[in-house]
């Protein structure tokens, strides 16, 4: 939140002038970087028609990094200066839209999460009655709900925030007075935080439990084949809704503490509300690397980006078998095929028949 208590009035000059540059630059540089990635990879064309359309989870990932992308480039810098600078420079139009855009960007990876959530536990509890509800025209539809929502929530924030003269200075501050805004902030954390991670939470806890339950003997190796597939699917989302949980809850609970605790004003709670804030900007940031470590396939999909890695696969399957057959594989398999067939990588990936592509968590 970037109120009145943001400005270098009472704040540390050295802190503000030295690591809020260094951070918000970081944060910007891979958010930006990492995130443009992501949108590459799941919007590269189709190689062929082996590949299935693209999955509910692919466009709820989609549309996470298109509100992450859009928090980094629309809000980080704007964020660094009302640190950074004593005055705000830019307006009172962009004042009011980057702190609309802050609550709209953190309201849809919110709804998003909660999203995908439910998404997975349907696929895993009921795969067959939910395969005509999860479909990618009802996610799009979901995925402009989700928009329509963080909308409605997020457009008091048009009107809270505004410009005021400090002296010779413009600055961007909270325009409401206490009682509107302690109510509207009390709003944001229930519905913008505390149910997103109630849903999300309730849905992975059952997703588990149903997964991990207790199965007879006879069962017991299609469960277990079963289980590691699946698990391999939600890991990737399970690890993002873990990470903004513990991103943007000191944010919340800072502003609660705020209202309703004690908050003296000092150096301490300055490099505390700095602090805060720059871990739930960097949720925009760590998504991406999330994606690459917990998911082979997105790392399989991204390899793919890149010509020099299939020559390299290529060329590794060329030792490995003979000339004659790895001269069909590449006539008939698609660019990027052979990521998931080489050296019986399905298998070891626990999958009971070929994997989809398209799914990246």
């Amino acid at each position: 939140m970037a109120d009145a208590q943001n400005i270098s009035l009472d704040s540390p000059g050295s802190v503000g002038a030295v690591a809020v540059p260094v951070v918000f630059a970081l944060i910007f540089l891979l958010g930006t970087v990492g995130n443009g990635l992501v949108l590459a990879v799941l919007l590269q064309p189709s190689p062929g028609a082996w590949q299935e359309p693209g999955s509910t989870t692919d466009l709820f990932i989609l549309n996470l990094a298109v509100a992450d992308l859009c928090f980094i480039l629309c809000c980080v810098p704007f964020q660094a200066a009302i640190y950074t600078l004593d005055a705000w420079l830019f307006g009172a139009l962009v004042c009011k839209a980057v702190h609309l855009l802050i609550y709209l960007t953190m309201y849809a990876s919110s709804f998003t999460l909660a999203a995908v959530s439910v998404d997975r536990y349907l696929a895993v509890r009921h795969p067959l009655r939910s395969r005509a509800l999860r479909t990618p025209r009802n996610a799009r539809a979901a995925v402009g709900l989700v928009w329509l929502l963080a909308a409605l929530f997020s457009a008091p924030y048009l009107s809270y925030y505004g410009t005021v003269r400090y002296g010779a200075l413009e600055l961007c501050v909270p325009a409401w007075e206490d009682a509107r805004r302690r109510a509207l902030d009390v709003a944001t954390f229930a519905a913008g935080y505390l149910l997103p991670v109630a849903v999300v939470s309730l849905a992975y806890a059952r997703t588990l439990r149903f997964l991990w339950a207790a199965v007879g003997p006879a069962g017991a190796a299609a469960a277990e084949a079963r289980r590691r597939a699946t698990g391999r699917a939600g890991r990737a989302m399970l690890a993002v809704a873990a990470l903004y949980a513990l991103c943007w809850g000191p944010h919340h609970a800072l502003i609660l503490c705020f209202w309703f605790g004690r908050f003296a004003f000092s150096p301490a709670t300055y490099a505390c509300r700095l602090a805060s804030h720059c871990l739930a900007y960097a949720n925009s940031c760590l998504n991406p690397l999330v994606y690459a470590l917990a998911s082979r396939h997105f790392r399989a999909r991204f390899r793919r980006l890149w010509p020099c890695g299939r020559r390299r696969r290529h060329h590794h399957q060329h030792h490995h078998h003979h000339h004659h057959q790895h001269r069909r594989r590449r006539s008939r398999c698609p660019p990027g095929a052979l990521l998931f067939s080489y050296s019986g990588q399905r298998v070891q990936m626990g999958f009971p028949q070929p994997p989809s592509p398209r799914s990246i968590a």
